[in-house]
């Protein structure tokens, strides 16, 4: 229950696939063209996110496109920043396929964080990275952290041990994102192991979005944070389904 000493937080998670549609595995195939060219209706698809995104205080996008050509050189968390009324906004850039197709880390905030910054994530492969926002100054503040972590288990593995580094001394802390495994793969008690974040208390499948049948998107929080009305919800045909909570978060650790 919220009291005068807590406020309430409303938190979104969504892979957004930079616009493109799919609503089946064919689509992968027959649709391949929409994630190089600007065709089809990504615009429209960004409304509607933007709509399902003004519904909350904080917001984490994976597989936003900065600015290349598929997205018709349209930075989308900065446009749905503006579509959806958030004042705050920050994104990080991972991968560029030749000026073609790039994909980023946003964040969409009412709150004015304290302090913005990213960091590339190990792996065999580059183009992964996490990106952490301060809300509160000094350790006891609030930290939401946005990632899109590897398919493969090894690099997973790295990423995770890399984060857990960043968010260890944080007690109200947030790790949002497309973590592509579930919450009890081994690789993820790291994170429990070594930081104050949980398992997840709502966790069901988000992929592929029109047949869930794997968790594999979470809204990870520390034990001093609780969560209330977690949900999932279409994120406008992308093959992730979007996850929502709301958190109660002590004033002290937004000052």
């Amino acid at each position: 229950m919220t009291t005068a000493d807590t406020r309430r937080l409303r938190l979104l998670s969504a892979n957004i696939q930079a616009g493109s549609s799919t609503r089946r595995y064919s689509d992968y195939v027959t649709r391949s063209w929409s994630h190089a060219l600007p065709a089809g209706n990504k615009r429209g698809s960004l409304d509607a996110i933007a709509q399902m995104a003004a519904e909350h205080d904080i917001v984490g996008l994976q597989e936003a496109d900065p600015g290349s050509l598929r997205s018709g050189f349209t930075n989308q968390t900065h446009y749905l920043a503006e579509q959806g009324g958030f004042d705050y906004w920050s994104h990080q850039p991972n991968r560029n396929v030749g000026g073609v197709a790039s994909s980023a880390n946003g964040l969409l905030s009412r709150l004015e964080p304290v302090e913005v910054s990213d960091h590339s994530l190990p792996g065999r492969i580059s183009g992964r990275g996490v990106l952490l926002a301060r809300f509160g100054r000094g350790d006891e503040g609030l930290v939401v952290a946005v990632a899109h972590l590897s398919l493969g288990a090894n690099s997973r593995r790295a990423q995770l041990g890399f984060i857990a580094e960043l968010l260890e001394d944080h007690p109200h802390a947030v790790l949002m994102g497309d973590f592509n495994c579930v919450p009890d793969r081994p690789e993820m008690d790291l994170l429990y192991s070594r930081t104050h974040l949980r398992p997840p208390a709502f966790c069901v499948p988000t992929f592929p979005s029109w047949g869930p049948k794997r968790a594999i998107d979470h809204i990870l929080l520390s034990e001093p944070l609780k969560s209330v009305d977690a949900r999932t919800i279409p994120a406008a045909f992308s093959d992730h389904l979007a996850l929502a909570l709301s958190i109660d978060v002590p004033q002290t650790a937004l000052r």
